[in-house]
């Protein structure tokens, strides 16, 4: 969103300009699916999109804000950090002081007015750029130098200890690092990443939303993460030392897999062939090779559908849709799953073709309308005096 909407909410509610503009983006994993948190590989990049805050500088330790989608203010100390029962999409703010205070950064308080056009619930990271946001508020107010790595770790700490979420590093890291036409090629194990360009001078990106509302998310994200924890300790029986899916080869598992309980050999053989194709991806947008993306990123959808099983009738019919119009080279379901967005490369000249069959085709097998974004792929997240784009 354009930053300087804010800045009439903020003079209304505080009587004044606000000093800058905290920006931070959410963002659309290209693939690498559940791979994060069996310490494995992720392609996400950082979309035009955001979650905003309009920000003034206190002299004193207490913050204000007030939330434009929610209607709601928050004010606390930061010498006493605690949850907000009435307004909760405020712990996600309250979790990065509370994460930063517990690193011994010396903060200032601010006033502020956060506000986005990133979908709440969608699996676009609404709620990852709501932290790092707020994390690059509280640097800025406070002359705080933080290593954008280190600032994306906080973020998850506050997400995981105080929010409450078991959430993997991918989101906070892209907000953060994202490049404006890179993907970034994060290795969730030690974070070493690397900008890889993207080739789409002739091709979009089109997220879709199911607007599904999703209620299995944590109960089968946790069991699916169980079966994946005890494939790690079978298979240690023939690859000694493992400590991860991404420590097993695929050949070794191909040749042990009858000898893990069938659930949890299709769980962990989706994993695997993830981490494969996210390299392979890699090497296709560097070579250019857009339509070996698309047959990656599809197989991607078909693995998390029929062996992760995280899938539902509605993003399944999504990429049907999709792959049945000319120009597009791949789909697939992005996020968690049970339900959020969907993600297509598209040729140019596709993008209004895939959208007039979405609108005409979703609603008649589901019964739902989705919603569509073309995006491009932005920076990270960055602060922006009064009066910058």
């Amino acid at each position: 969103m354009e930053p300087a909407a804010l800045t009439p909410l903020f003079r209304d509610h505080f009587g004044a300009n606000p000093d800058f503009h905290s920006v931070a983006p959410g963002r659309v994993n290209l693939i690498g699916e559940h791979t994060d948190y069996n310490a494995g590989f992720v392609l996400p990049v950082a979309i035009d999109r955001s979650i905003v805050y309009a920000v003034r500088a206190r002299d004193d330790r207490n913050v204000e804000i007030v939330s434009r989608e929610f209607g709601g203010v928050s004010r606390f100390s930061l010498d006493a950090i605690d949850h907000d029962a009435d307004q909760p999409w405020a712990d996600y703010v309250r979790g990065v002081a509370w994460a930063l205070s517990e690193e011994g950064f010396p903060l200032r308080g601010f006033d502020a007015v956060v506000g986005g056009d990133v979908p709440v619930g969608a699996g676009l990271s609404s709620s990852a750029a709501m932290e790092v946001g707020a994390a690059m508020a509280f640097a800025r107010v406070s002359e705080l130098d933080i290593e954008p790595t280190r600032l994306a770790l906080l973020c998850q700490k506050a997400e995981n200890r105080f929010v409450g979420v078991n959430c993997g590093i991918m989101d906070q890291f892209i907000s953060r690092l994202g490049k404006r036409d890179h993907a970034l090629f994060l290795d969730c194990r030690d974070l070493r990443y690397e900008h890889v360009p993207l080739p789409l001078e002739s091709a979009r990106l089109v997220i879709t939303n199911t607007n599904v509302k999703r209620s299995l998310v944590t109960s089968e994200y946790n069991a699916r993460r169980a079966e994946c924890e005890r494939g790690v300790e079978l298979m240690r029986a023939f690859v000694p030392g493992a400590q991860a899916l991404r420590d097993i080869p695929a050949d070794v598992f191909a040749l042990h897999r009858d000898e893990l309980p069938e659930l949890t050999a299709q769980r962990c053989g989706y994993v695997i062939e993830e981490n494969g194709r996210v390299e392979a991806a890699v090497a296709a947008f560097q070579s250019g090779d857009l339509d070996e993306v698309g047959r990656l990123m599809l197989a991607s959808h078909e693995g998390l559908r029929d062996g992760y099983e995280v899938s539902c009738p509605e993003l399944d019919a999504l990429v049907e849709i999709a792959m049945d119009v000319p120009g597009v080279y791949g789909a697939r379901m992005t996020g968690a799953g049970f339900g959020g967005c969907t993600v297509a490369l598209v040729q140019e000249s596709a993008v209004e073709p895939l959208q007039a069959a979405i609108a005409a085709e979703h609603p008649r097998r589901t019964g739902l309308t989705p919603d569509c974004y073309v995006c491009q792929v932005d920076d990270g997240a960055r602060t922006l005096t009064l009066g910058e784009t």
